[in-house]
């Protein structure tokens, strides 16, 4: 049985790995410049609320990174590092997911609401479902959100989320979802 996975695929997929075992090193011999940032968790459902055939569901944790950009007027931008695993699925299959990439958080002073915006690689155990064949198991996940700071240490977030092959493989339909998710910052 031959894999379903292109040559180029193939090499991407060893790149990743790559670059999650250099960035796995960074954080093991920098401890003191990325810190944990919040922990949560957060469910989804399909942004085409007539069709609701997509669900998912999974576990998040955020790295602050020891940088950003202050743009005036207590407005501030922050990156963010970000991974998650969970489950995805329809009506009939399911899937595990796992991602892993990068976010901006836009904010003002102390004001408790704040936008992200942000793309994952994103990897899927199974990726053909009954209504929606994503093609292959590397997805690229884009996102743009609100994080609600309830106190100094509960988060209330919300994204919506595109998920897509980026082109890498036919068909490329995408998936649409609106998540929402509750975390603890640390």
């Amino acid at each position: 049985m031959s894999s379903p996975l292109q040559p180029t695929h193939r090499c991407f997929l060893a790149g990743l790995g790559l670059f999650l075992a250099l960035a796995t090193a960074t954080f093991a011999a920098e401890p003191e410049r990325i810190r944990l940032e919040s922990a949560g968790a957060r469910f989804g459902l399909h942004a085409d609320f007539s069709k609701l055939d997509f669900f998912q569901s999974d576990l998040i944790v955020k790295w602050a990174l020891p940088f950003g950009w202050d743009l005036g007027r207590e407005w501030h931008v922050r990156p963010r590092l970000e991974t998650s695993a969970g489950w995805l699925g329809d009506n009939t299959h399911d899937a595990a997911i796992g991602s892993f990439g990068s976010a901006f958080v836009f904010s003002r002073g102390t004001f408790p609401l704040s936008l992200e915006a942000g793309l994952n690689l994103t990897l899927i155990s199974h990726w053909e479902f009954e209504e929606r064949d994503l093609a292959t198991p590397l997805q690229f996940t884009t996102h743009i959100g609100l994080n609600a700071d309830l106190s100094r240490r509960y988060r209330l977030t919300y994204r919506y989320q595109h998920m897509s092959n980026n082109g890498f493989s036919k068909p490329n339909p995408g998936l649409n979802l609106h998540l929402f998710g509750l975390c603890y910052v640390f």
